[in-house]
C-alpha cells in the first residue's frame, strides 16, 4: 500500500482523460481514496480536519484577488476591439516586408499578452483578422497557423499573466513548505511580483526567437512568406494610425507592470489599476455601455468560479496526497534518480511536458506543482528560476497536440480549406523554439533571476 499516492494520482489522470470536470475529479477522487485508505488502515482521517483552514486560506488570500481582476481587464479589452485596430495598423506597417505580416502578428500577440493575457481571445481574434489576409497574400497555411497559435500563447509567460499569478501562489506555499521541512521556521517568501519581473526577459527572449525564425523562413523559403505588392507606401496617415492604436495598450502595460516593478503596487493592486484602465480605454472608444459591462462581468465570474473551484478541489487532493505520505514517496523517487537536483529537475520538466499533451495548464499547476515543488525547492533550486521554467513548459501545453487549446481555438475560426494536420504541423517549429528557450534558461539561470535580483 506504500504506492497509494501513485494510485491516487493515476486515478485522477484517468478521470481527467475521460472528461470529468477538473475540480470535481480532484475532490471526488481524493474523498474516494480517503474511504479506501481508512478501510485499509493506510490513511488517518484526522488529516481532513485541516481542510477548513486550507479553504479559509484560499478565500482570504489577497494575491488571488488578482485573478478575477486580470480576467476582467482582459475581457474588457477584448470587447473594446483594441486587438482588431492594433493588428490592422501593424499589418500595414510591416506588410511590405517579406515575412512582415508574420512579424506583425508576433508583435501584436506580444502586446496583447502584456495587456490581456487571455490565450483564447488572442488566438481567435488574430485567426479571424490575420489568417485570411496571410492566406490571400500567399503565405503557406502551415506557417500562418503556426505563427498565430504561438503568438497567442505568449500571454502565458509575458506578465501580467494569470498563469504566473496562480503559479506564484502555488510556488509560494511550496517554498514555505520546503523550508519548514528543512527546519527553517522563519521561511523566506516568493511573490507573484518576483515571477512577473523574472518572466520579462524570458518572454522577450521567446518573442525574439519567434521573429528570428520568421526572418529565417522568409530568407530561405521565399515562396512560404511573400511580400505584399510593390504599390504599398508609407505615409503620415499610416504612422498616425499606428501611434494612435499603439499608445493606449502601451500606457496600460506601463501602468500595470511599471507599478509592480518600481514597488508602487502589489500585483493585486496593479490588477485593479488594469481593470479600471481597461474600462477607461473602452470608454474612450465609445464601447463601454451597460450591455458590454454585463457581458464582461458574466464572463469574468464564470472564469473566476472555474479557477477557484479547481483551487478548492486541488487543496483537498493535496491534503489527501500528503496524508498518504505522497510527498515522501516523490522525494524518494526523485532522490533515487541520482545526479542531484538537476537530474530531478530534468525529470520533472519532462513529465510536465508529456502531461501537456493531454492536460491543460490549470490541471498541471494545481496537481503536479504542489507535489514536486517542495521536493525540488528543498534541493536548493531557486524558486523564481523554477517558476519561469514551469511557466514556459505550461505555455508549450497550449501548442502540443492532440489537446493543445490554441489549436482548438484556431481550428474553430479557420477557413474550411485549412486542414487540422496543417495546424498541427505549423506549430511544431514553435514547440521546438519554446524547448530551446527553456534549455537556454535552464543553462543560464540568470536570464530569469538577474532582473529580480537587481530590483530586490
Amino acid at each position: 500500500m506504500e504506492y497509494m499516492p501513485l494510485y491516487l494520482f493515476a486515478c485522477v489522470f484517468i478521470f481527467l482523460l475521460i472528461g470529468y470536470p477538473v475540480a470535481f475529479t480532484l475532490a471526488g477522487t481524493a474523498l474516494m481514496f480517503t474511504v479506501i485508505g481508512e478501510a485499509t488502515g493506510t490513511f488517518d482521517p484526522a488529516f481532513l480536519e485541516a481542510l477548513p483552514n486550507r479553504l479559509y486560506g484560499i478565500i482570504s488570500n489577497q494575491i488571488l484577488i488578482a485573478v478575477p481582476l486580470f480576467v476582467f481587464m482582459g475581457v474588457m479589452l477584448e470587447r473594446s476591439k483594441i486587438a482588431d485596430e492594433l493588428l490592422i495598423s501593424m499589418s500595414r506597417l510591416f506588410g511590405s516586408l517579406r515575412g512582415g505580416l508574420g512579424i506583425s502578428v508576433v508583435l501584436v500577440g506580444t502586446l496583447l499578452a502584456a495587456s490581456t493575457g487571455i490565450v483564447g481571445a488572442t488566438v481567435v481574434t488574430m485567426g479571424l483578422l490575420s489568417l485570411p489576409t496571410m492566406l490571400k497574400q500567399g503565405y503557406d497555411p502551415k506557417i500562418s497557423t503556426g505563427i498565430i497559435c504561438a503568438s497567442g500563447t505568449l500571454g502565458q509567460i509575458i506578465p501580467p499573466s494569470i498563469v504566473l499569478v496562480l503559479l506564484g501562489d502555488v510556488l509560494s506555499n511550496a517554498y514555505q513548505q520546503a523550508q519548514l521541512d528543512m527546519g527553517i521556521f522563519s521561511p523566506e517568501t516568493i511573490s507573484v511580483g518576483d515571477l512577473f519581473i523574472g518572466a520579462l526577459i524570458p518572454g522577450l527572449l521567446l518573442v525574439t526567437l519567434y521573429i528570428l525564425y520568421i526572418v529565417g523562413v522568409a530568407l530561405f523559403n521565399k515562396d512560404a512568406m511573400p511580400a505584399a505588392d510593390d504599390s504599398f507606401s508609407y505615409d503620415a496617415q499610416l504612422f498616425h494610425s499606428v501611434v494612435k492604436h499603439l499608445i493606449p495598450p502601451l500606457a496600460l502595460i506601463l501602468a500595470v507592470l511599471g507599478s509592480i516593478i518600481v514597488g508602487l503596487a502589489t500585483p493585486t493592486e496593479a490588477a485593479a489599476i488594469g481593470a479600471v484602465g481597461a474600462m477607461l480605454l473602452a470608454k474612450t472608444k465609445n464601447r463601454l455601455n451597460l450591455k458590454t459591462l454585463q457581458e464582461v462581468v458574466r464572463s469574468t465570474t464564470r472564469i473566476s468560479c472555474m479557477v477557484f473551484m479547481i483551487l478548492i478541489g486541488a487543496a483537498l487532493f493535496s491534503l489527501v496526497f500528503r496524508g498518504f505520505e505522497g510527498d515522501e514517496l516523490i522525494q524518494e523517487i526523485l532522490g533515487d534518480l541520482g545526479g542531484g537536483k538537476y537530474r530531478a529537475l530534468l525529470a520533472v520538466m519532462l513529465v510536465m511536458f508529456l502531461l501537456g499533451f493531454v492536460l491543460d495548464f490549470i490541471e498541471i499547476t494545481f496537481v503536479i506543482v504542489p507535489i514536486v515543488g517542495p521536493v525540488l525547492l528543498g534541493m536548493g533550486i531557486d524558486p523564481v528560476w523554477l517558476g519561469i521554467l514551469i511557466a514556459i513548459n505550461l505555455q508549450t501545453s497550449f501548442l502540443t497536440p492532440p489537446f493543445g487549446f490554441a489549436l482548438f481555438y484556431l481550428r474553430g475560426v479557420a477557413p474550411p480549406e485549412i486542414k487540422t494536420t496543417q495546424i498541427y504541423r505549423g506549430v511544431m517549429p514553435f514547440i521546438v523554439i519554446q524547448l530551446i528557450a527553456m534549455a537556454m534558461i535552464a543553462y543560464w539561470p540568470a536570464i530569469a533571476t538577474w532582473l529580480p535580483g537587481q530590483l530586490s
